[in-house]
């Protein structure tokens, strides 16, 4: 789960509002709902094809902190999970604990379970462990803004995943830091994978859950970003939150192939465990794994979409989270924090893994960033 930076593209923000209509349940913005304007987008073609080319490098080296306080001895973390079935949360939960036994440092995982209640006393059990300090693990801290003041109140410093929209260090709510890619960045290479892979014809199906509010900025950048192109047509706007994806998306799949049996050609999802929900009812239907419909995760790239793109299995690309790398950062930022240093302010490139470039991995983390942290904390 970016900063919420305004884009002065009146004409842009006019085609998104009247183009792509969607509905806030499931799927809907029918054939007759939508605009799809003239076949091709030239411009915003070109635009996107180079765009996909850089995000597809895999050469890229460490551009993260190479400097910083020496490791802090003696520190506990509470990692408080929206929910450990989020395989984004559940990979930066395994990047903590693996950095923190580095450091020396004890951590707890306490599950949310993805409810509001089950969130809020997960967060009240963390404080009630007097930790260092405690991780917002990809749920929107205004959800529990009592147990932040609590937080706060005996400085327990919080270091947010995914918490709010944007990287960096938050005052409202307050967090040491929070650590996300750009969610401009990875709603835009998405969008722009589907125009130039559709060379600017595409018609597609976005799935989200509309109760994140980080989700659902992706979810509305994306959209926008597939109205640089006349030519594409979003067909649907699937909102199904991440708790009930596993029992509603391959309802609803069924239903979209009902609705568009010839013509949904494309996907994006902001979190690519839909596809996992989504593949029963394709194969059901009929449909290779290779696409139609081609289906990009916009995050958050865990192992299961890996293996997904490499086996061609209703999944041809993901925009993934470096999950294991933000793990580590999470350490390297309390560490700060507990040293009285600033945030790193490091945000990890954006990236696209498809089978032609994943070299068989079943995860993407920036290259050199173990040996970086271990040498910033001496060990």
């Amino acid at each position: 789960m970016h900063r919420d930076r305004a884009i002065p593209l009146t004409a842009v923000v006019l085609l998104a509002a009247t183009a792509l209509v969607g509905c806030e349940r499931g799927s809907s913005a029918g054939p007759g709902e939508t605009t799809a304007g003239p076949s091709g987008c030239p411009a915003a073609l070109t635009r996107a094809k180079a765009a996909v080319k850089r995000a597809e490098r895999t050469d890229v080296p460490w551009n993260g902190p190479t400097s910083g306080p020496t490791a802090v001895r003696g520190k506990t973390i509470a990692y408080v999970a929206q929910t450990m079935t989020n395989p984004g949360v559940a990979g930066v939960a395994q990047g903590v604990r693996e950095a923190a036994k580095v450091m020396g440092w004890k951590v707890r995982v306490i599950d949310g379970g993805g409810t509001p209640v089950g969130i809020q006393a997960a967060l009240s059990e963390a404080i009630t462990l007097e930790p260092s300090g405690i991780v917002i693990g990809g749920f929107d801290p205004r959800s529990t803004a009592r147990q932040v003041a609590q937080a706060n109140a005996a400085d327990i410093p919080l270091v947010g995943w995914h918490a709010v929209g944007s990287p960096g260090p938050s005052k409202r709510p307050e967090l040491f830091t929070n650590i996300t890619t750009e969610v401009e960045e990875v709603a835009g290479v998405s969008a722009d994978w589907v125009i130039a892979r559709s060379d600017g014809r595409a018609r597609v199906v976005v799935f989200t859950d509309d109760s994140i509010p980080f989700a659902r900025k992706k979810a509305a950048l994306i959209r926008r970003g597939l109205a640089r192109c006349p030519g594409v047509r979003l067909l649907a706007y699937a909102n199904i939150p991440i708790p009930d994806a596993g029992s509603r998306t391959p309802q609803e799949v069924s239903s979209l192939l009902s609705r568009f049996p010839t013509t949904w050609d494309y996907s994006i999802a902001i979190n690519d465990l839909y596809f996992a929900d989504a593949a029963p009812a394709l194969r059901a239907a009929g449909k290779r794994g290779t696409g139609p419909p081609f289906n990009i995760g916009a995050g958050d790239g865990d192992p299961s979409a890996f293996q997904r793109v490499n086996s061609g299995q209703y999944q041809a690309a993901t925009v993934p989270e470096p999950l294991s790398q933000q793990g580590w950062q999470v350490i390297d930022e309390f560490n700060r924090a507990f040293s009285g240093r600033a945030p790193s302010g490091y945000v990890a490139p954006v990236h696209i893994v498809t089978a032609a470039n994943s070299g068989g991995a079943t995860s993407w983390n920036p290259p050199g960033y173990r040996r970086a942290y271990r040498k910033i904390w001496g060990e």
